[in-house]
């Protein structure tokens, strides 16, 4: 599937899609974000060099990249509660809350499309990869991340004579909830509970307390009006109610008490499509298309079943889910939207 995008008036389509998410580590942040008392260091590892050079050039490549301003925004109203009330110890934590208003204010101020340029740290001897920058964008992205739980998606686009490298921050919502509550384990439901959330929860005994808790598991009340909407999955028509599971359009941890059991939030689906849609491979159009992300192989997409553009039918669709569509558009999908 090709994909493409706009900047500055000029269609730019995707060329190929780097192999590995990035994860953001606590080297590559300074600050108030880092974890610990070290020093943040600039250097960022992104893979084998072997990997890393076969996407961005030979050793001492310099590479242009740019970001989006309409990410970054997307980014950080994404990762607001982790900045609000932290999951991991970050140095002077307490001071995030008014560093992500701090950091919402600079982003509101840049260009809409912030170019930087990457180099090979080939000084660095060894199989492991690294790329360092003294630009803007780069150092913007080490101001904004926070460690561990943010990994950057990376496009080649345009040409191979001259191509450009499209950046985008994510947040990974489940390792989140895993440093807040301790590891995942799969269950029936929405299939992700663990031992010390229900422990730590076990006195509450308030039933909007109760149903929250449930419904992150896709259970109780919110899954009984999910199934009243939805009541098979629209990619399989699978109508038992076993081999399905309650996945929520905006995630878990980046909702409200009210969006966290709101049934509007949510789809029925086979695990399979409930881990493509949580994910960020697969997203929808508000008139029911199925958009794919590239970092999925046209092989395994055929084998899958899927195809561009395909019109699903039975998809249930509305005002309120094309609302949360929207922050999965922006902050789940790994891809570039048309």
């Amino acid at each position: 599937m090709v994909q493409k995008m706009k900047i500055n008036g000029e269609v730019l389509h995707t060329i190929s899609v780097f192999p590995n998410m990035m994860t953001v580590p606590d080297c590559v942040v300074t600050g108030s974000n880092k974890l610990g008392h070290g020093h943040g260091e600039a250097k960022f590892y992104i893979s084998s060099k072997e990997d890393m050079y076969s996407f961005y050039g030979g050793e001492k490549f310099t590479a242009k990249c740019f970001m989006l301003k309409s990410d970054l925004l997307a980014y950080m109203k994404a990762i607001k509660n982790e900045y609000q009330d932290p999951s991991q110890e970050y140095a002077k934590k307490s001071e995030l809350p008014r560093l992500w208003t701090e950091r919402m204010l600079i982003i509101e101020g840049l260009d809409d499309v912030i170019f930087f340029n990457i180099h090979d740290q080939y000084q660095i001897k060894g199989t492991r990869g690294y790329i360092n920058s003294n630009d803007f964008g780069y150092q913007i992205i080490r101001k904004l991340a926070l460690p561990l739980v943010s990994y950057i998606y990376v496009e080649k686009v345009g040409s191979e004579k001259e191509p450009l490298y499209y950046w985008k921050l994510f947040v990974d919502f489940e390792t989140i909830w895993e440093k807040q509550n301790g590891p995942l384990v799969f269950n029936y439901g929405k299939s992700r509970t663990t031992k010390l959330f229900q422990e730590n929860h076990s006195k509450k005994k308030d039933k909007e307390e109760q149903e929250i808790r449930q419904a992150r598991n896709g259970q109780g009340k919110y899954r009984e009006q999910l199934l009243e909407q939805c009541r098979y999955c629209p990619f399989t028509m699978i109508a038992d109610e076993r081999l399905l599971i309650a996945s929520h359009i905006k995630p878990w941890i980046a909702s409200t008490s009210e969006e966290k059991i709101d049934p509007y939030n949510g789809y029925m689906l086979s695990p399979l499509f409930d881990k493509l849609f949580d994910r960020g491979f697969i997203t929808f159009t508000e008139n029911r298309h199925i958009i794919l992300s590239d970092f999925i192989s046209p092989f395994t997409w055929k084998q899958i079943g899927l195809k561009k553009d395909m019109f699903i039918k039975t998809l249930p669709m509305d005002e309120k889910r094309m609302g949360y569509l929207k922050f999965h558009h922006e902050s789940i999908f790994k891809g570039t939207l048309e």
